[in-house]
Formats: structure tokens, C-alpha cells, sequence
């Protein structure tokens, strides 16, 4: 398992850094599929990566590339400790399946709402 943690680990802090995703987009599936954890593990556990360094490198990276409002990253960072928090009681009042169910929609959704928007740059 030591190995599938570190690759899960190193696929996500790489698309944390490309592209700002990590978390919810491939560390929680990769736990699921990947190591067998329950959607509400797997959450968990990606919560517990993510609360020490939270992308810090990445972060400084951008920061010092001006990249970086910090008014807005710290009302995010108050908006996200307190959803976060509700969210994780809620998750334990909802059965796995409606969890990966909703999971799966809004990933789908994302993805369809990112495509047509590309897809329009692209044609213009």
C-alpha cells in the first residue's frame, strides 16, 4: 500500500500544481479505486493531506509570480473552514452511495461546463 499512497501523493501534488486541482479530483477517486477506501475515508484522508501543506510550494510559487489575491485566499480559507466543516457532518448522515452518486454528477458537470467554455474560446 506504501507504494500506492506515494503515487496517489505524487499525481495529485502534480496536477495540484499544474492545473490547482488535487483533493477532490484525483485523490479522493484514487483512493477509492486504487486502495479501497469508502468515499467517506477517502475524504477524510484527503482532508488530513491537504490541512498541513495545502499546496504551500505551489502557493509560494505563484505568490511570487504575483499570481496570488491574498484578501480573496483568506475570506476563502474562513468560507472553507466553516463548509468544511458542515460538509463533514453531513457526509456522515448520507449513505456512500448517494455520496460517490453526487461526487461523480458534479465532477461531470465540471468537466462538461469547463469544455463548452474552452470549446468557445477555441472556435472564436
Amino acid at each position: 500500500m506504501t507504494w500506492i499512497y506515494l503515487t496517489v501523493g505524487l499525481g495529485s501534488g502534480v496536477a495540484m500544481g499544474l492545473l490547482g486541482i488535487g483533493g477532490g479530483v484525483v485523490m479522493i477517486p484514487a483512493l477509492i479505486f486504487m486502495a479501497g477506501f469508502s468515499q467517506q475515508k477517502a475524504t477524510g484522508t484527503t482532508l488530513a493531506v491537504l490541512l498541513p501543506p495545502v499546496g504551500l510550494a505551489a502557493a509560494y510559487e505563484y505568490y511570487r509570480n504575483g499570481d496570488v489575491e491574498i484578501q480573496a485566499a483568506v475570506l476563502i480559507a474562513l468560507g472553507v473552514f466553516v463548509g468544511a466543516w458542515a460538509g463533514a457532518k453531513w457526509a456522515h448522515r448520507i449513505p456512500e452511495a448517494w455520496l460517490k452518486l453526487s461526487f461523480g454528477f458534479f465532477i461531470i458537470g465540471v468537466g462538461l461546463w469547463m469544455v463548452t467554455q474552452a470549446w468557445g474560446r477555441i472556435r472564436a
